[in-house]
């Protein structure tokens, strides 16, 4: 399954925080240098489906706010459910 993401970095606390625009919003305290608020956005993912990190990839904008990231090996309904995206 892939999911659109917004990715806000330098923000007062990390976490999903909804969906804007069709795009999950992930807010993350790390700033956009070397990869940080990518390896946050995962983080942040991870904790809110409770899916470990290895099953998250970024496939596109890794050095953009529009990210899409692949989660791999996971039930898609479920995934829309807790992210309150339209199912699959």
């Amino acid at each position: 399954m892939r999911i659109d993401v917004k990715v806000i970095p330098r923000s007062r606390r990390t976490g999903v925080d909804g969906v804007r625009d069709g795009r999950v919003i992930v807010r993350v305290t790390a700033p956009p240098v070397e990869g940080a608020a990518n390896d946050a956005t995962i983080e942040a993912l991870a904790d809110a489906l409770d899916l470990p990190r290895r099953a998250f990839r970024i496939v596109s904008g890794a050095s953009s706010r529009n990210k899409t990231v692949e989660i791999l090996s996971a039930d898609a309904s479920a995934i829309a459910a807790r992210l309150r995206l339209p199912h699959p």
